[in-house]
């Protein structure tokens, strides 16, 4: 079963890509949009440093969506490459380009090549709220229990 285009993004291709592909999905059941790398023609990443990497691209994602910035995991695996502020958001008022901080959590230094897919853009709607201030909420079984409440697991 194949995913049916419901919505169209205009994208702008920047100096900085050409010859790059557009994002695009990779396979059939894929959910993300691969970004490629943007850079010259490689970047380093050191053990524990981060990078901001351009795609090349701009977007022009529609009002009542958002665009969120994820990890791939094939480079977390295998070199521990992530994305810190996972997801990233890209806002729907946003036309800079796109561009993805990855941080080297692993042990030895990274290369990223031209045209590496380096993360996945997921769209999706977005819901908005109005906060209404109360001066006591409803209570619950969990309560004020936080970080660690429930516990790790019978072992």
């Amino acid at each position: 079963m194949s995913y049916e285009i419901s919505l169209k993004i205009p994208v702008r291709r920047l100096p900085g890509a050409s010859a790059l592909s557009l994002p695009a999905y990779a396979t059939d059941g894929s959910v993300g949009l691969d970004l490629p790398a943007a850079v010259d023609e490689f970047v380093l990443i050191d053990p524990g440093a981060r990078v901001l990497v351009p795609t090349g691209f701009a977007l022009a994602i529609p009002k009542g969506y958002e665009g969120q910035v994820r990890p791939r995991s094939g480079l977390a695996v295998k070199y521990g490459i992530t994305i810190p502020n996972a997801p990233g958001t890209i806002d729907s008022d946003y036309r800079g380009e796109v561009k993805v901080l990855l941080l080297n959590c692993g042990d030895e230094q990274v290369t990223v090549r031209r045209g590496d897919r380096i993360a996945q853009l997921i769209i999706a709607p977005v819901t908005r709220a109005e906060l209404i201030e109360v001066p006591v909420l409803e209570t619950t079984e969990r309560g004020t229990g936080g970080f660690g409440h429930t516990g790790r697991g019978e072992s």
